[in-house]
């Protein structure tokens, strides 16, 4: 089932209070640069590289920052089921649903970029079902499809003569 991934500004305060509220009960620190990697993440349309990220940071706190602190807080936010990491863009995107383990199916589209994550029972199942006939234990689970999504896909294509 698809999940749409509401950026509403009530929806991002849900998800910051809920990643808090998650950190404490694990006894883990939920820092002012993971949480604003993790705010910068909900905000943004489309899933953003490390790079990205530190460049909007950058201006947002009106400083330079270190390649590494945005790293260490993007694998704490990994860890944590908070974001997940598009492999083939080497983009990260917060996880539509961080309360249980999945298997992150993302669409992406060639053009504009954007991502959409679903869950699928049937296709837990089936990976499960494979793995346990290989005696093949899943450690993460991320699988990528592109294409075309609906709003390009409806968009004519302006290199096109008629």
């Amino acid at each position: 089932m698809h999940i749409p991934v509401d950026r509403s500004p009530d929806t991002i305060t849900a998800a910051l209070a809920a990643a808090e509220h998650v950190c404490a009960s694990r006894g883990l620190r939920f820092t002012p640069m993971r949480r604003l990697v993790l705010e910068a993440l909900w905000r943004s349309e489309q899933p953003q590289g490390a790079y990205d990220l530190i460049g909007q940071l950058q201006r947002r706190l009106q400083r330079r920052l270190a390649p590494p602190t945005v790293y260490r807080a993007l694998d704490f936010l990994m860890e944590q089921k908070f974001v997940a990491r598009i492999e083939s863009r080497n983009a990260f995107v917060p996880c539509a649903h961080p309360d249980h383990d999945h298997t992150c199916v993302f669409f992406i589209c060639a053009c504009c970029g954007t991502s959409a994550e679903i869950e699928d029972p049937k296709v837990e199942a089936l990976f499960a079902h494979q793995a346990a006939a290989l005696g093949f234990r899943i450690e993460r689970r991320v699988v990528e499809l592109q294409g075309t999504c609906a709003t390009c896909a409806s968009t004519p294509d302006p290199t096109s003569a008629g």
